[in-house]
């Protein structure tokens, strides 16, 4: 009997912590951005979009850490301290609409009130050091048409609408119905933690902005299924770049719901991003290396640095990308090896067509000579300067005519290096004369051209980056 008492009390105990454990689990995001030459910025705003759940979360500098906490529920309820922002009236407004927010203590400290747009760009801000307790109303003035999202704050609480504005407003005012002390300095307050809903697997979408050159400029979008916490490095490119999304097919999802955009180039329709899935279709993972092989798959984060698999893809060896098939030289490869279903690793045959499609189209070259393509292959941000010509680091801003946005990952074996400097990419061609090779598509910082077509080569076992192309 008293085996069982303390086999009881003992379980009870095990069950409390593991239950407290799940309910206190939370994933951390934190953000930095990468201008040319991988020199990074400052942020002025982080937007955060939880696609799968509808909200968004926007982190004005020198906030760039959001925590979520799993399995949360809708927040903006009465039942969560009494601090709720009603729905507007009228919603949709023309100029004028008024709010609601229901605040239960005065003593809770300083509300904030925030107004963005569908861009998470904030509008307008509002801010007092407390509010009486009750029915508390504003009036609202938007003079854009579109959709916002406006949301309160009060220690830690949040309460948000949406708001749909016709236009015809007299500027962006929030106007409280009495009187108040306002907020003295900062009127925003830290939004390290937000209270809106969030499950590991939701689908969330990344933009960071930054002043450069005077003007705000917005980063690449990161899209990805978010199971972890994990810092991001996210890219400003110093143009658009050329290039047409595949026609009926302008992203593709990986496994591990990882979105990427696509690009057209000719006949072939090729992944506009590197790859950086963990697992294989079958839902196999894919080992992180801490080690090097030609035989056992691995993958590699580019610099050493997990922060980076965001914009530049992870690295894989050869054995990691043809997941146990055989070399190619056809066109197409018909190796889907690493690549998502429907998309398969290229062959040297097919690295081929598409630099001599891009040689062939004069507008690509640089200066008078069809073989320098590098620039018109090469993302207009992330490599590091290089002064001379047209080679690819220099005045990067008129880098990738054709939007295929090649990335400097770089490589690792043995060590790291390239990140800033190298472009390198496998095909699904191993060499003739030395099984322990195989055929890549290369791009430096300091040339013109392209190495591929058979021109390079390296050891199976190196961790290079993946483009997949469409089957």
């Amino acid at each position: 009997m008293k085996k069982q008492i303390l086999s009881f009390i003992i379980g009870t105990i095990v069950l409390a912590f593991l239950f407290g454990t799940l309910q206190a689990q939370t994933v951390t995001l934190t953000f930095t951005g990468r201008y040319a030459a991988n020199q990074y910025v400052q942020l002025d705003r982080v937007t955060v979009t939880n696609l799968t759940k509808g909200w968004r979360e926007t982190l004005v500098w020198p906030d760039t850490v959001l925590t979520m906490q799993v399995g949360t529920g809708i927040s903006e309820s009465i039942a969560d301290g009494g601090f709720s922002l009603s729905q507007n009236n009228p919603n949709p407004f023309t100029g004028t609409t008024d709010v609601h927010l229901t605040v239960a203590d005065a003593g809770a400290g300083a509300v904030t009130l925030e107004i963005v747009d569908v861009n998470g760009k904030i509008v307008e801000t509002w801010c007092t050091a407390s509010l009486q307790p009750g029915t508390n109303q504003f009036r609202i003035s938007l003079s854009a048409a579109g959709t916002y999202v406006m949301t309160a704050r009060q220690n830690g609480k949040s309460s948000s609408i949406k708001m749909v504005c016709n236009g015809a407003g007299n500027g962006n005012r929030i106007e409280y119905a009495g009187t108040v002390e306002m907020c003295h300095g900062a009127s925003l307050q830290p939004k390290s933690t937000t209270t809106n809903p969030f499950d590991l697997g939701d689908q969330m979408e990344y933009v960071v902005y930054a002043t450069i050159n005077g003007a705000e400029v917005e980063s690449l979008h990161v899209t990805q299924a978010q199971n972890a916490s994990q810092p991001f490095v996210l890219l400003f490119a110093a143009s658009a770049g050329g290039g047409q999304p595949c026609p009926d097919n302008e992203t593709v999802t990986d496994i591990d719901g990882n979105v990427y955009n696509t690009v057209q180039i000719g006949n072939q329709c090729w992944m506009k991003e590197n790859l950086r899935t963990t697992h294989y279709v079958y839902n196999t993972e894919i080992p992180a290396g801490e080690t090097y092989s030609a035989t056992h798959p691995y993958r590699y984060a580019p610099d050493n640095d997990e922060a980076n698999v965001a914009a530049y893809g992870y690295l894989y060896n050869w054995t990691a990308v043809m997941r146990g098939a055989a070399s190619s030289e056809t066109n197409p490869s018909n190796v889907q090896g690493i690549c998502p279903d429907g998309w398969h690793v290229p062959s040297d045959a097919e690295w081929t067509q598409l630099t001599d499609y891009v040689s062939s189209q004069s507008e690509y070259w640089c200066g008078e000579y069809e073989y320098n393509i590098g620039k018109a292959l090469a993302a207009a941000t992330g490599w590091y300067e290089y002064d001379y010509g047209c080679s690819v680091g220099n005045t990067q801003s008129s880098n990738n005519a054709t939007g295929f946005s090649a990335l400097p990952a770089g490589y690792c074996y043995g060590g790291y290096s390239g990140f800033g400097y190298n472009a390198d990419f496998w095909s699904a061609t191993a060499t003739e004369e030395d099984s322990s090779s195989a055929y890549t598509c290369n791009l430096l910082y300091n040339y013109a051209g392209v190495s591929s077509n058979g021109g390079l080569s390296t050891y199976k076992h190196r961790g290079y980056s993946v483009r997949c192309l469409r089957d």
